[in-house]
């Protein structure tokens, strides 16, 4: 190899250790696991319909730590699943004396009423918070978190939505902390909450 070259590779491979080095460097700063998420800050305010019928904001529901979750009511499978394990994890985490919030955010505005989402809701932890809007509110709170929709062509009433699955933990004071995918335990939510949840004392 040429000594320039060799002199370019050099510094090139330092480059890449050093970058390394850094991403190891933040990893171990931060016990509780990554916080990256490609594609930008997530989450942010929102304006939306709570169950009851009210008009509420993203300070209204983020009271605590807080699992927030985008799905619908007609889901077949993925949103109960993932309903019923946020749900879990709050329950996991009163055991151990810490109060998690639990959001649901119905990504299907058209079919899911106020009383449609606090029924579904209510079948999963009495204090999980569903809420729904208008079609711009629900885009603009998907946009906020990243998220994404969409209805599929096909029957006007008994359709099906695609939608991101991932649930955000979210903080009032500090905003997005994590997220979780689908094959996350409820024990695994739990033992992350509880670590950010205790930096935050």
């Amino acid at each position: 190899m040429k000594p320039a070259l060799f002199g370019v590779a050099v510094i090139a491979a330092a480059a890449g250790l050093g970058g390394y080095a850094t991403y190891v460097a933040k990893q171990q700063t931060n016990p509780c696991g990554s916080t990256a998420v490609a594609g930008g800050a997530i989450g942010g305010p929102f304006e939306l319909m709570s169950e009851t019928g009210e008009t509420v904001t993203d300070k209204d529901v983020i009271t605590k730590p807080t699992l927030v979750y985008f799905g619908y009511t007609f889901c077949p499978d993925v949103c109960p699943l993932d309903s019923m394990r946020n749900a879990q994890a709050a329950y996991l985490l009163a055991d151990q004396g810490v109060d998690l919030g639990t959001v649901f955010i119905s990504v299907d505005p058209q079919r899911d009423t106020p009383e449609v989402v606090r029924d579904f809701t209510d079948n999963f932890h009495d204090d999980m918070i569903g809420l729904t809007g208008t079609p711009e509110q629900v885009a603009a709170a998907s946009q906020a978190y990243k998220t994404y929709y969409r209805v599929q062509e096909g029957d006007p009433e008994y359709y099906l939505v695609d939608h991101s699955t991932q649930t955000y933990l979210v903080f009032p004071d500090t905003g997005f902390a994590t997220f979780f995918r689908r094959d996350t335990t409820p024990e695994e939510i739990a033992a992350t909450t509880a670590c950010f949840a205790s930096q935050m004392t």
